[in-house]
C-alpha cells in the first residue's frame, strides 16, 4: 500500500497545535498568574518571575525533550532496521543513569555538562553492546529484539540499583527514572538545547542514514563508509538519551509511539520523516504533561508515568499487530 505523504499545511496545522498545547502548558499551575493582568503589563512582578523563572523553562523543556527524543527514536530504527526499537528498549537510557550514578560515585562535583558527557559515554558503550547482541539475532525474529532490548536494560537498572542501595542513593536514581518536569527552571533545562541542536544535525544527515537503514552492502555500494554512519548516528543517540535523563529523567516510549505513527503514515524518508517526529514528539509529550498536571489538580502526575501507561497500552498493541500481520 502507497504510504500518505502529508502536505507542508498539514505539518504546519501540527506546528500551530504544538503551539497551542505550550501556550496552555505555560498557565496551568497551582500559582495564579492571570493572562489579563500581564497582557495588560498590570501583572505583579512574583507572577512574571514565575513565568520567567519556572513556567516558561519548564515548556520549552518539554518542547525539546520530545523533539530531540522522537528524532533519536527514528535514527534508532532505522539503524537498527527494527521498529520496536528506542533509546528506552534497549538499554540506552539505563546506561545513562548508571553513568550518572558514577559520577554521583567518583566525582559528585562534576558540572552539568561533564556529568552529560560520561553519561553519553556509558550509553553509547551499552548501545554499541546492544548493537552487537542484535547482530546475532537471525533477521526473521525482528519482534525479539525490543524484548531482548528490554532485559538487557533490566539487567543494567538492576545494577545500577543495586550499587544506589548500597550508597543510599536511591532517592537520586529514582529522579533519574522517573521523568519529571516539575523540578525544570532557568539554569537546569539549558542542557537540552544541546539536544535540538542534535535533532537538526539528524535532519541534515538524513539522507545518509536512510540509505544505512538500507543495510551495509548498499550503503558501501553507494561509496559511504557505513560504519561513520552508524557510529554518527548512535552518539547522536546517546547524547539526546543523556542530555535528557541529565535534565529530566526518563520518558518511556514516547520516541517509539512517535516514530511508529509517523513512519506508518508518512513513510521511511527520514527527510520527510524527521519534521514529523520532532513536531509529534513535541505535542505528545506536552499533552501527557498537561494531562499528569490537571488529572489531580493540585497535584501532579510525573510527566514519565502518564507517558509509560500510554506508551506501554500502545507498545503492546503494535507488537500484537505486527505479529498478526506477518503470523
Amino acid at each position: 500500500m502507497p504510504q500518505r505523504i502529508y502536505p507542508a499545511a498539514g505539518l504546519v496545522l501540527a506546528v500551530g497545535v504544538v503551539i497551542v498545547l505550550a501556550a496552555i502548558s505555560l498557565f496551568i499551575g497551582v500559582a495564579d498568574m492571570p493572562l489579563g493582568d500581564l497582557l495588560s503589563g498590570d501583572g505583579n512582578a512574583q507572577a512574571i518571575q514565575l513565568l520567567l523563572v519556572s513556567r516558561i523553562p519548564r515548556t520549552l523543556a518539554l518542547v525539546l525533550s520530545g523533539m530531540a527524543m522522537g528524532v533519536a527514536a527514528l535514527i534508532m530504527q532505522m539503524l537498527f532496521r527494527n521498529r520496536f526499537v528506542e533509546p528506552t528498549t534497549t538499554g540506552t537510557v539505563e546506561a545513562a543513569s548508571l553513568g550518572l550514578l558514577a559520577v554521583a560515585l567518583f566525582a559528585p562535583g562534576l558540572p552539568m555538562l561533564s556529568k552529560m558527557a560520561v553519561a553519553s559515554v556509558f550509553a553509547l558503550i551499552a548501545t554499541f553492546l546492544f548493537l552487537r547482541l542484535v547482530s546475532k539475532i537471525p533477521a526473521s525474529s525482528s519482534l525479539v529484539v525490543p524484548l531482548l532490548g528490554l532485559m538487557f536494560g533490566g539487567v543494567i537498572n538492576a545494577m545500577t540499583t543495586f550499587v544506589a542501595y548500597r550508597y543510599d542513593l536511591l532517592q537520586s536514581l529514582s529522579a533519574w527514572t522517573n521523568g519529571d518536569f516539575s523540578s525544570v527552571l532557568r539554569g537546569r533545562y539549558e542542557l537540552l538545547w544541546i539536544a535540538g541542536g542534535l535533532a537538526l544535525l539528524a535532519y541534515v544527515a538524513a539522507d545518509r542514514f536512510t540509505v544505512a537503514g538500507l543495510g551495509e552492502s548498499f550503503t558501501r555500494n553507494l561509496g559511504l563508509n557505513y560504519g561513520r554512519i552508524l557510529a554518527f548516528g548512535l552518539v547522536i543517540v546517546s547524547m539526546v538519551s543523556a542530555t535528557a535523563v541529565v535534565t529530566a529523567g526518563t520518558v518511556p516510549f514516547l520516541g517509539l509511539i512517535v516514530a511508529n505513527v509517523v513512519s506508518m503514515t508518512v513513510g521511511d524518508n527520514l527527510r520527510r520523516a524527521l519534521p514529523w517526529v520532532a513536531v509529534s514528539g513535541a505535542g505528545f509529550l506536552l499533552a501527557c504533561d498537561i494531562v499528569g498536571r490537571t488529572l489531580r489538580f493540585p497535584y501532579e502526575i510525573p510527566v514519565g508515568t502518564v507517558a509509560g501507561v500510554l506508551g506501554s497500552g500502545i507498545f503492546l498493541y503494535l507488537l500484537l499487530r505486527r505479529r498478526a500481520r506477518f503470523g
